[in-house]
């Protein structure tokens, strides 16, 4: 004991004080060390995605490179069958994020839009999140008929009607861009900024198959590319862009933008080439000066710009064939679809007007045979087999001579819905 009753240490604890208090000193040191580690990997790996994508921006002549460094091709329209999605699609576990898809409607186009959501809701089994532009006029109608369809088609998924939207300055020009409304599609990536990826159609369409066929394309991607389409045609001689076209569009024939599967985070991030300045420009830089230097010379409106902006930035896009996109023009001069052939339409696209004329019958028969439809309904019985009968009237026509196309894929999908589901829904 120590003066004033303290306890003294002895002297081997005076010698191990110094030596534990250095030990202590030592593991906060690596501990800090190690956080500071883990931190800096962690930034390198979130900044990992986006310069992966933005150095891959700049292999346009070299071929692309997937995320791990390793050499990949570039995707070809023949190396995308409906087998291979349909495989991937199917697998227990895989892809199941939520798919947008968007639609604008104007005019008298309201008709058109809810038969193609319904035809996205009857088919698909994944959920959906329905992005509905349209004039204000229209939108209690479309609330009133999407909320009456029954809860088990309702429950797939979720809508969100907006109001038509273009930028304040020339707002009138881009309204009035070719079709009323139909330039709304290429402010997408600007308004929809919550959104990562999404699928655009126009109201002229009607999946055969499910979305998710489609949507699962983005799996394919490769590091450059940011939007997938079809090719306006798949013959250069009676193509509309390579005959007439008075401004640059993408490839032989161009692409056609009734069907757009987009990554829109990287729209957003990307600068794209072209013939306005030296320096790659945004995509909401891009629009206005691009429609200034070319609206004396486009036809097609919003479609025309696509072309232009892609003739341009070829290794941003992904092409898939022609039957995730099946138009009159593949029947009418003579069936030029070979995927269409060998394994059925995947998306039906009416343009022309033609799912309510009477020149292309069997366009107009599949669109009737939707509309028509009552959900809950015996699919085979009220649906398929009606369809079959009304198609073999239309053989005379030369689409109505491949209308087994349609039904190919349609009749799978139907056999599958009713395996999975009871009698009535």
């Amino acid at each position: 004991m120590g003066e004033y009753g303290q306890i003294t240490p002895s002297t081997s604890e005076v010698k191990t004080r110094p030596i534990l208090c250095k030990m202590r000193m030592y593991v906060s040191t690596f501990g800090l060390c190690m956080a500071i580690a883990l931190l800096s990997l962690l930034f390198v790996f979130s900044k990992y995605d986006v310069e992966s994508y933005s150095a891959g921006l700049k292999e346009v002549e070299a071929p692309a490179k997937n995320f791990n460094g390793a050499k990949q091709r570039p995707a070809t329209a023949g190396s995308h069958k409906v087998g291979d999605v349909e495989h991937k699609v199917n697998f227990a576990g895989q892809h199941e994020t939520l798919m947008h898809l968007a639609v604008v409607a104007c005019g008298q186009r309201l008709g058109e839009a809810v038969n193609m959501l319904k035809t996205a809701a009857m088919l698909s089994s994944r959920a959906m999140r329905f992005h509905i532009f349209a004039e204000n006029r229209l939108h209690a109608d479309i609330k009133a008929t999407l909320d009456s369809w029954p809860a088990f088609i309702s429950l797939k998924f979720s809508y969100v009607v907006r109001p038509i939207s273009f930028t304040r300055e020339n707002h009138e020009e881009w309204s009035q861009l070719f079709k009323p409304c139909a330039s709304q599609r290429l402010f997408l990536p600007m308004i929809l900024r919550h959104v990562d990826s999404l699928l655009y159609v126009d109201t002229d369409v009607l999946f055969i198959r499910p979305v998710e066929l489609i949507w699962d394309m983005l799996a394919q991607f490769n590091s450059t590319q940011l939007v997938a389409m079809a090719p306006e045609h798949e013959e250069p001689r009676i193509g509309w862009y390579s005959r007439f076209s008075r401004h640059p569009y993408y490839g032989k024939t161009g692409i056609n933008s009734g069907v757009m599967l987009m990554n829109l985070t990287r729209m957003r991030m990307a600068q794209f080439k072209n013939d306005m300045t030296p320096v790659g420009l945004h995509w909401n830089e891009l629009l206005m000066p691009l429609l200034q230097k070319y609206k004396l010379n486009i036809t097609w409106g919003d479609q025309d710009l696509i072309n232009i902006i892609f003739h341009y930035n070829p290794e941003m896009l992904f092409i898939f064939p022609c039957n995730w996109n099946y138009r009159p023009d593949h029947c009418i001069y003579g069936s030029n679809c070979v995927p269409a052939e060998e394994e059925g339409v995947v998306a039906l696209h009416g343009n022309r007007g033609v799912f309510h004329g009477d020149k292309q019958s069997a366009f107009k028969a599949v669109y009737q045979a939707f509309e028509q439809y009552i959900f809950g309904e015996d699919l085979l019985q009220s649906f398929l087999s009606p369809l079959k009968v009304a198609l073999n009237a239309t053989t005379h026509t030369y689409c109505g001579k491949v209308s087994h196309f349609f039904t190919k894929g349609l009749e799978k999908s139907v056999r599958r819905i009713q395996k999975t589901t009871s009698p009535g829904g």
